[in-house]
């Protein structure tokens, strides 16, 4: 990865959609803290660095700052909203208030600045442009050298440094909604910063490989194996260095879905050929989850006891000092906000659920990859579709598909309204269409009629979502028709169960899971 953009994150939900669409023009791009002292930013050896939005107002008391000397290095750095605002805060220029925010679609009149080597908007027209803002300051003086090269109806929407490689754009151009902000990015990156379009998932694979071979060398991992995308590519792809030294553990907590240890099983056993032990631990998770309620609880419950599983595992295996699992980049962005002042939105389970002490090292090779991308590198190792393309499933499993306490009696009943979500999904060839389809229990009871009698019973959610990476999600529009097939279903198989309903959230607002 000798070519990268670096990306500032200075608290903005939309940080992580930059990265993607950096990486979608074949480009490595990593997130770090603006925080990050800038010797460790220049160690990283970024061809470019973007400064993010964020919800901070740059003459608040306290609000993020970066190193003002970063604009001296001679690395082009573009400034998005917030950094937009940030840059001209620290170079000298003037940041108030607006008198109009602007939040939502804005037209932009552009305007010239440089030639065919700086000019931000070289390849666009000079029509106007429809641009995605989300602002309530406003950048009223750009800095001392500073050209203002685009504007909307209230406020400058873009500067230029007309010496130095200083950009700033003040709305988002990393959203779908600003037609020509990926044209914007791919000028910054390629044009500005001289990178070219060669990181693909098969470059991606090598440096992994390297990097497994480095950290481990003759040492032995175990792996928290799950059937799911990202502990099976996981291991594939360790498997593929360390051969026998790798050891899959599949543990059964009890919080599964129905018949999924079964067929994870005999999917990874035949198909990949993986070295797989069984544990039955059902009983133990659901003790310690008994009379817990709160999700953030569950999460680090189930992550400590998943730990104190695989140790016990591996001290069957002597030698095993490194545990492999199947972290994303997502569970990093969502579990942690030490990487910029954005919020913590909730702990996945294997990042936050982790013990402070641990006898295992971590190995995570995906940790870095979308959801999409772990599919792409998932193909690079010949892993079969069957697994590549089954919906996500989290790590703490049912648990926090049961808002409240998890029982027996919830699981099963559950499972068996989850089962009919898939069932009728597939049936009706939406499955692969689908980012997430699947059932939540709401210990919410309601008055129901049946067989003429008065029931007292509980609910169940489908949810279900498009997306390409699970950072955004849309709700997903299933034909009422085929609602109506889940929905009797549902009420006239599952025991308990006498209403229905179905989610129309998107993220953001609200997550995907609903724990």
């Amino acid at each position: 990865m000798s070519e990268k953009i670096v990306i500032l994150d200075f608290g903005s939900q939309y940080t992580q959609l930059i990265a993607r669409r950096i990486r979608e023009s074949h480009v490595f791009s990593e997130v770090v803290s603006c925080q990050i002292p800038l010797d460790a930013l220049l160690l990283k050896k970024p061809s470019g660095i973007i400064l993010s939005g964020g919800p901070a107002s740059v003459y608040e008391k306290g609000a993020p700052l970066c190193d003002k000397k970063l604009f001296t290095t001679e690395i082009p750095v573009l400034g998005i909203c917030y950094g937009m605002q940030l840059m001209t805060h620290l170079l000298g220029g003037l940041v108030e208030k607006s008198t109009r925010r602007e939040y939502g679609r804005a037209d932009i009149s552009i305007s010239h600045i440089g030639n065919a080597d700086n000019d931000l908007f070289y390849t666009l027209g000079d029509v106007p442009t429809p641009v995605w803002m989300s602002h309530g300051d406003q950048v009223v003086r750009p800095p001392k050298g500073f050209g203002v090269i685009a504007k909307s109806r209230s406020a400058i929407a873009a500067i230029q440094d007309q010496k130095r490689p200083l950009y700033g754009l003040q709305f988002h151009p990393e959203v779908a909604h600003t037609e020509q902000g990926l044209a914007m990015l791919n000028r910054f990156i390629g044009s500005i910063c001289g990178c070219k379009p060669t990181w693909t998932m098969g470059t991606f694979l090598n440096d992994a490989q390297y990097q497994v071979r480095e950290q481990v060398g003759d040492g032995k991992v175990i792996s928290a194996i799950s059937g799911g995308v990202d502990s099976s590519v996981a291991s594939v792809l360790v498997g593929q260095v360390i051969g026998k030294n790798l050891s899959c553990v599949f543990v059964d907590n009890g919080l599964l879905r129905q018949n999924e240890a079964k067929m994870v099983l005999e999917t990874l056993q035949k198909k990949l050929n993986l070295n797989i032990r069984f544990v039955n631990a059902g009983d133990q998770f659901l003790n310690k989850l008994n009379h817990v309620k709160n999700p953030e609880k569950k999460r680090k419950i189930i992550g400590r006891e998943f730990i104190s599983v695989f140790e016990q595992e591996a001290k069957k295996n002597r030698g095993v000092s490194y545990l492999l699992q199947g972290t994303l980049y997502p569970d990093v962005i969502e579990s942690v906000s030490h990487r910029g002042p954005s919020a913590t939105i909730k702990t996945h389970h294997n990042v936050g659920g982790l013990p402070a002490r641990m006898r295992l090292k971590l190995i995570e090779p995906l940790r870095l990859l979308f959801k999409d991308e772990v599919r792409k590198l998932g193909t690079e190792l010949g892993i079969p579709e069957t697994i590549l393309n089954r919906h996500p499933f989290p790590g703490p499993g049912l648990a926090v598909r049961i808002l409240g306490e998890v029982t027996k009696e919830k699981l099963a009943r559950l499972r068996e309204a989850d089962a009919i979500v898939e069932k009728e999904i597939r049936a009706a060839n939406m499955y692969h269409t689908l980012w997430q389809a699947f059932a939540v229990y709401l210990p919410l009871r309601t008055v129901g009629v049946m067989g003429d009698e008065r029931t007292y019973d509980d609910a169940i959610a489908i949810r279900a979502v498009t997306s390409q990476d699970g950072m955004t999600a849309d709700w997903a529009k299933i034909p009422h028709e085929v609602l109506q097939i889940i929905s009797t279903r549902i009420t006239n198989e599952v025991k308990g169960i006498n209403r229905v309903v179905y989610d129309i959230s998107s993220k953001p607002p609200s997550t995907i899971e609903w724990e």
